[in-house]
Order: structure tokens, then sequence, then C-alpha cells
């Protein structure tokens, strides 16, 4: 019963989402307070960032007990709460789960560091160094090396995100056993399913092997070495049949660097691997080489066509770890409404569940801060780091950090326009991004044109029209500005036409010739000049038909 391919999702940030107790932290019945507001958004799958007992290093990604609630976030008894509050509501809730690493606080890590010889101590990957160094010359994502030195046994542990987040080590049977155990006792509870953060990096290339030395670094980072490893695909079907395959849930894989073929591999359903993974390439081509609507066009149709009655993705364009729609996407500033409508349209118009990042029905652009002191995300601190010691001066460190630190999409969410924005009654843990304080929800509710309520029409437009969510995709001829595309099947025939830019555009086509022609949505409703079939389109247009 595939009911996820259905959904409409929205990822909760639960540090940032909304604070019941005044303790300036978002927390379990603050999501309780607001599960009317997902349900009237017309999401019914709630996926909720990690809430499991954690030091916090990374915001919760290094787990120090999966099986207790952070007393951050709340209790137990509050998770079964929110469980049974979604679940009357015909709403479904995942989980993060983080179990290609944990915590370095994780017992099993306390004890595996306390002797080469304890039962914990092949729990994790444990090396000799080499030649008074690291085992390897591997970098990690969030720190300088991705090995780190223990004076009791002298010797190291691998983290590839961080020393905080020690790798587990999945050649390990015991550690996959405890784990799919875990799984279960969510599972059982009533869960209805995971995304599971970094899962193809649970398999390593035999050896730990050095990575080719770059311009003389001492550390290089290459992810080749310990993503999709040979194993993984034999991992995943082994945690399915012994955990997912048993429960009516869904298993949603976070997959770094993964194109269509690769997808199809761990999505077709005869596999039995993972019900869907995300699509990133957009969103990594964009964070790379900056906006490019015909590359946008040639990522998204590729994955749709390859993807097409084969395999299911997470289509999204942002999250925790991303920055915000209009700002990588769209626009921030004049045409920052009419933008963010567009990718609403977009989004809600592809085969594959879409994702809704908090806040972004709103439309709102990044945070910026202004010090680093002002950041909490380790990655941020790691390149501040780096742009230091390269010399580089504090203006154009602070360019950086804002522009690839994740603590952009990370403010607390905007609620109304009191001084936390109604996220709190006190300063929160992060600063709120009060330059943009009139984008709110109270205000958005009472604007006829606000993103809000777009984003809430054309989710019931793609609720009542199958076609939307599992007919053909074609692309059709258009200058390299606008997305044009249809969605059709024997039970509809819809043209979606995208202006991605800030320049009045053209679009000629002989469907829009038909009388039959119908207007579903148009983000400039009183905008629609058509002659001879061919249809001007304003910045950032967007005009779903049913032809």
């Amino acid at each position: 019963m595939d009911w996820w391919k259905k959904s409409i999702a929205y990822q909760i940030y639960p540090k940032s989402f909304k604070d019941s107790n005044n303790d300036g932290k978002g927390d379990i019945r603050g999501i309780i307070s607001k599960l009317d507001y997902i349900k009237d958004l017309g999401a019914d799958l709630i996926w909720i960032s990690p809430i499991y007992s954690s030091p916090m290093k990374d915001n919760g990604y290094d787990v120090s007990d999966y099986y207790t609630i952070d007393a951050t976030y709340g209790s137990m008894e509050d998770f079964d709460e929110l469980l049974e509050q979604a679940h009357q509501r015909n709403m479904r809730v995942v989980m993060d789960l983080v179990i290609n690493h944990t915590s370095n606080e994780h017992p099993w890590f306390i004890e595996s560091s306390n002797s080469k010889e304890n039962p914990y101590r092949n729990y994790y990957y444990w090396r000799d160094g080499k030649n008074g160094e690291e085992p390897n010359n591997w970098a990690a994502y969030f720190h300088e090396t991705a090995w780190t030195y223990d004076k009791k046994t002298d010797q190291y542990y691998l983290g590839v995100f961080s020393p905080y987040q020690p790798d587990l080590n999945w050649e390990n049977p015991t550690v996959r056993k405890d784990l799919y155990q875990m799984i279960n006792w969510w599972l059982d509870k009533g869960l209805d399913g995971f995304r599971l953060d970094a899962i193809n990096l649970i398999s390593k290339v035999p050896g730990l092997p050095d990575n080719q030395p770059k311009d003389g670094e001492k550390y290089v980072f290459d992810h080749t070495k310990f993503v999709d490893g040979p194993r993984v695909h034999e991992f995943l079907k082994e945690m399915n049949r012994q955990t997912f395959n048993n429960h009516d849930c869904v298993a949603i894989g976070e997959c770094a660097y993964v194109h269509p073929g690769k997808a199809v591999k761990f999505t077709a359903k005869e596999r039995s691997e993972l019900d869907m993974v995300f699509t990133f390439e957009h969103t990594d081509y964009y964070k790379a080489y900056g906006k490019n609507p015909k590359k946008l066009k040639e990522i998204i149709t590729n994955w749709q066509k390859e993807l097409h009655n084969k395999g299911w993705s997470g289509i999204c364009f942002s999250n925790h770890d991303l920055p915000r729609i209009v700002t990588s996407f769209g626009h921030e500033y004049q045409y920052r409404k009419a933008s963010a409508k567009l990718f609403a349209t977009l989004l809600l118009t592809l085969e594959g569940t879409p994702f809704i990042y908090q806040g972004d029905e709103l439309g709102l652009p990044d945070t910026r801060y202004e010090t680093i002191e002002d950041y909490d995300d380790i990655s941020a601190k790691k390149l501040y780091r780096e742009k230091k010691r390269l010399g580089f001066d504090e203006t154009t460190i602070m360019k950086a950090v804002q522009k690839h630190g994740r603590d952009r999409s990370r403010s607390p969410m905007h609620w109304d326009n009191s001084q936390y924005l109604g996220f709190s009654t006190v300063q929160p843990w992060i600063k709120p991004n009060t330059a943009c304080s009139d984008i709110n929800v109270a205000n958005s509710l009472n604007q006829s044109d606000s993103v809000l309520n777009y984003y809430k029409e054309m989710i019931t437009i793609r609720k009542a029209n199958p076609t939307l969510v599992f007919g053909n995709y074609e692309l059709l001829d258009s200058k390299d500005e606008i997305f044009a595309f249809r969605r059709f099947d024997e039970k509809g025939n819809f043209l979606i036409i995208l202006n991605v830019s800030e320049a009045e555009n053209e679009f000629l086509h002989p469907l829009l010739g038909k009388n039959s022609a119908k207007v579903i949505i148009n983000n400039y409703p009183k905008d629609f000049s058509l002659k001879q079939n061919t249809i001007t389109l304003k910045p950032y247009q967007a005009i779903v038909l049913h032809v």
C-alpha cells in the first residue's frame, strides 16, 4: 500500500518550530499545538528532524540514546501524544534516523573506547596511526580530519562528519542486529516510518585507503571512499527484510551524490531496499553554480523520465541543510512572492512525494548573521576556520558563511510579528530573522494573495488530480528561461508553464490554441494574455492549464 506516493510531506526542524514552555527551544508540545496548522495547509506526512537524546553537537544528528526523547524536546509521553494526535487527524509521522554514526557519548562508543578487548570495540572503526599520524588522509565533512586520536587505547576512530559523530561499523553483524531491533521498537510503537540520514554512507571501501593528495593538502575530502560502498545494497536489503517489510511504513533515504540510475537501484519495488530517495542533483547544482533555469529543466526532466514506473523520489527545493527556496532558486526581493509561488507550482506538479520545509510555505528568504558567534552550525564554524587559515578578510569570510552555513534556514519559525515572531516569549536558542518579521503565518492567513494561501490551493489541486502524481511527463520546447511541461494520462492533460526569470517572456505552443484550455491556477491571477497560441509571461509567472 504505497500511501506515501500520494502524501504531501512537511519537514519540522523541532528546535526552531514552536517553543511551548518558553525556554527558547522548540519542543514536541509545540509541534502538537500546530498540528491543525499543518493539517490546514494540506500536508499529511510529518518528518521530524532528530529528537532522540543527544549532546547536540550537531543538533541531534549525534544520537546518544535511540530509545529516549531528549529533554530539550519533552518526554516519551509527549511523543506518544503527538503520534496519537497526528493519527487522529489522518496524518502520519516519520522520524529522522541517524544510523551511519552515533554520538561519541553513546554507551556503545563509551564502552568501545574503554579498551581494545571490549566487546563493543568493533562497533566502530578503530585503527592504529601511520607514521605517527592518522590512519589515512581523509578529511571530514565538518572537521579537518576524519580521525580522532584516543590517548587511552593509543588508536584513532573514524568520524566522516565530525569527532563527535563516530561511524558505526556496519561490517559487524551485531551492530546491524542492534539497529534493526531499535527500528522495530519504534515501528511497533506506531511510528509511520523513517527518513534515513546519510544512509548510503554505511558501507566503506575495504581497507580505508588514502585519498589522492590535492595541492599539498594534508587532509583530502573524497566521498567515493565512504559513499555507496560495496555492501550498501546488501545492507539495505537486509534492513528492509528485518524491519520495514513487516510494517505499513515508509523508508526514505537521504542518499548523497545520487543520480537517477542509482535512485532506481535504491527504490525499485522489486529490489526491496528503500521506498524513495531525495532528489538533490538540482539543489547541489544551484549551490555550486548559482541560478540556471536551463540546467534546472535538464536535471528535473532527467529524474522525471528515468524514475517513471521504475522508482520513486522525494522532491524538495529546501530543507534544514539547504538555503531557502527564494534565495537559491527564486528572487528574495521584488519577486519574492511570485518566485515562491512558482516553485510551489513546480514542486506540486512533479512526480515524487513533495516535501515542504517549515517556513517555505511563507516564502521566507535566508537568514544572515553578522558574526560567527551568531552561528551554531558546526559546518559553518569549520568553513570559518578554513577561510581564516587561508588569510581571507572577515567580510569575505562572513559572506561565505552566510551563503553556505546551514543556519540560514534554521532560524525560528515565523508565527506572528511579535518580538520573537510567536516562536517563544524569550530569546530563542538562535537569533530570529527579524529582518523579515512581516512574513509570518498570522499575516499570511489574512492575505488572500499570500504564498501560504497559494500553497494550500496548489496542494488541493494536486490531491484532486492523480495525473499530477502518477501521470506521464513531457518537457516542451521553449527558450531557456521558460520551464514548460505536460503531465498527462487517460484522466487528464495538464500544461505547466513557468517563467523562471526576472524578465517577461513569451511561450508558443499549439495546445494553447485549443478553446478547451482552462486555467487551473495562475500566480498573477489578473494577467493571462493569450494571442494566437502565444502567451506572454510576467517575471516568475506560473500557470497551470487543463487542456
